[in-house]
């Protein structure tokens, strides 16, 4: 049995555009409906929905009969969590709130095996290892992990030109609801000095010959910044989705006035 190729690294580092979505609902009937709908990529959020790591480990198995690539975002990135994903068989990672090359280079570090870096050995017991069914998994695995950080502040996209330097940092990722915060303009990614912020950033980690990535929910916005060199972009959410989605099927038959009433009766 062979390692499986990491079709998403190969994509974004010719610059080829990947179209994603955000997976907010833990359950293995939406991966699969998510999985089949012609998206690149899924990501799966370990930061802000309730995917445990159980969740985690049953969503890549939901998944993995179908053409989507799973990248999973953690909460922190500790070396810990990273070595038990990595083991899970997530070979592309999303680190959140990543400020510095340091930090940068100790997740480079967490994400491969001696001699390039600490991750521990267990693959007797790791799905991403077939369990040794893949011979040669510890010798070649290292090749086929895809590290993308997140710069989703000030303080990052000022030390931007450090990060980019980090040998083993495939993309970066600019996390606009966070940057927009942290530059003042909290619940206002779509401003514009913080879309143009946004532009710069991107063109400065294709120049690093990085690839870029980005959630923008908006269509005209995605197109900027694909434009600009984004070539990773997720373009909904889940959870997003299937909401309004029941909410245009309820006003297809009701009154707005009628559905509100509705919502607010049931608490929702």
């Amino acid at each position: 049995m062979e390692l499986p190729v990491n079709k998403f690294k190969q994509a974004i580092s010719k610059g080829n555009t990947q179209y994603g979505l955000w997976a907010g609902i833990p359950d293995t009937t939406s991966a699969e409906i998510c999985a089949g709908s012609g998206f690149d990529w899924l990501l799966l959020d370990g930061e802000h929905a309730p995917f445990d790591m159980r969740a985690i480990y049953n969503y890549l198995q939901a998944v993995a009969a179908y053409d989507v690539h799973p990248i999973v975002r953690i909460v922190e990135g500790d070396k810990n969590l990273i070595k038990q994903l990595l083991d899970y068989g997530a070979q592309t990672l999303l680190i959140p709130m990543v400020d510095t090359a340091e930090q940068a280079g100790a997740l480079v570090e967490a994400m491969r095996y001696p001699p390039q870096g600490i991750r521990g050995m267990g693959s007797s017991i790791a799905r991403a290892a077939r369990w040794n069914s893949i011979t040669d998994y510890v010798s070649t695995a290292n090749s086929e992990v895809c590290l993308l950080v997140q710069a989703e502040t000030t303080t990052a996209l000022e030390n931007l030109p450090e990060i980019l330097n980090v040998e083993g940092v495939d993309g970066v990722f600019i996390g606009p609801s966070d940057l927009s915060a942290s530059m003042g303009h909290v619940g206002n990614p779509g401003h514009p000095e913080v879309v143009a912020t946004i532009k710069s950033a991107i063109k400065a980690i294709v120049k690093a010959g990085k690839a870029a990535g980005i959630l923008a929910l908006d269509p005209a916005q995605a197109q900027q910044y694909i434009k600009a060199g984004a070539c990773f972009i997720g373009v909904g959410v889940d959870t997003m989705l299937l909401g309004n989605a029941a909410k245009q099927l309820a006003l297809s038959f009701r009154s707005e006035d009628e559905t509100i009433a509705n919502i607010n009766k049931a608490g929702y």
